[in-house]
């Protein structure tokens, strides 16, 4: 796509997606249609502000104009800032991330926990359902009818022996207890989420579901990582 090219349907989304080991992003038109290649980079380290903000500077050059931005940032967000910073450095704690690419690049921006942009991409915005991504730790985004649950850090949540689901689950518990024990561990956590929040579907994202070699029930869905793009337009459906 060229810039200033008027055959695609408007508003145009410059989609990012924060992760705790790579940066990505991606256009989309207005019905959540790839008009760009999806480009990614590493997740600088130590992974601070102003390191991610020259990073997404780069990445932003590679691309055409467009008209809004969504984001998904792994953390707490609240009214356009970060409230958490697990898996990124602490400096992110209370930054006004949305303010700051409004301000840098003169659009409209709308930013999200992460695992919420990747389950806009991916729910059917029916009944009770529960997205979940397995990469560097473990998010979560919990919807009602289509409709973000906000806040959620299932991953934080205290579950087995004091230790946290993001201990067990994430990248580092995946290395640590091998293939055949994290496998069984999650088995074990999609029936306890399963009673804790009586969800009626389950989705499971992140770079470390590729790595499930047990059979899923029917009510649980495996999902691209490219849903953590896709669901950059969703987001601003719900905007208001």
């Amino acid at each position: 796509m060229s810039k200033g090219d008027k055959h695609f349907p408007h508003p145009i989304t410059l989609a990012v997606d924060v992760g705790g080991t790579g940066i990505k992003v991606m256009l989309l038109d207005a019905r959540g249609n790839p008009l760009s290649e999806r480009l990614r980079t590493p997740t600088p380290q130590p992974a601070t502000p102003a390191k991610m903000l020259a990073a997404l500077e780069k990445l932003r050059s590679h691309l055409p104009a467009f008209d809004r931005v969504s984001i998904g940032f792994p953390g707490v967000v609240k009214r356009g800032k970060i409230w958490s910073a697990a898996n990124v450095d602490k400096e992110w704690i209370g930054f006004p991330l949305e303010a700051t690419l409004h301000k840098r690049w003169k659009r409209p921006v709308h930013l999200a926990n992460d695992a919420a942009v990747q389950g806009y991409g991916a729910i059917s915005g029916k009944g009770v359902e529960l997205t979940i991504t397995l990469g560097t730790g473990m998010g979560s985004a919990l919807f009602t009818d289509g409709h973000l649950c906000p806040g959620l850090e299932l991953g934080h949540h205290p579950w087995r022996k004091g230790k946290t689901y993001e201990d067990y689950l994430g990248r580092k518990g995946l290395k640590k207890l091998g293939k055949k024990r994290w496998n069984k561990l999650l088995e074990e956590a999609i029936e306890q989420t399963a009673h804790t929040f009586n969800w009626d579907h389950l989705y499971i994202g992140g770079g470390n579901a590729a790595e499930i070699n047990f059979t899923l029930p029917p009510q649980v869905t495996i999902i691209s990582n490219e849903d953590g793009l896709f669901g950059g337009v969703a987001l601003w459906r719900f905007q208001n």
